[in-house]
């Protein structure tokens, strides 16, 4: 009898927590990488990239504030929701028309449970 109680209670206490643990509750932005690296790239070229964003919470997500640590990264975020389970572009342009090496930091602000993501941008602008 006491096996019995015992082997289902661990059995209702186990599925419990696993149904749990695989719900966000709220929305959630999801990023791959937390270094976007240009490596190296010419002086003058293009230095646009995309980003792929994901909303991984159950509720729509929005970003509130997207901002570099300088003028010489230029962010462009998504202005609409992102429900849940959808992903966005966020475009990021460096402006290459400077030599050298850079790293620079671009602040993403939502309403999403982690509400400040930071994201490193690295690279080398050379001749």
């Amino acid at each position: 009898m006491r096996f019995t109680f015992l082997f289902f209670y661990l059995t209702v206490f186990s599925v419990s927590v696993y149904s749990q643990k695989n719900k966000i509750q709220g929305p959630y932005l999801s990023i791959n990488i937390d270094t976007l690296s240009y490596g190296k790239i010419k002086i003058n070229t293009d230095g646009e990239r995309s980003l792929e964003i994901k909303n991984i919470g159950n509720e729509p997500l929005i970003i509130t504030s997207c901002k570099s640590s300088c003028g010489c990264t230029v962010p462009f975020c998504p202005e609409t929701k992102i429900f849940p389970y959808d992903s966005s572009q966020i475009k990021i342009v460096y402006d290459t028309k400077r030599l050298g090496v850079f790293s620079k930091t671009l602040t993403i602000k939502s309403n999403a449970i982690n509400s400040t993501y930071y994201l490193k941008i690295i690279g080398e602008v050379i001749l």
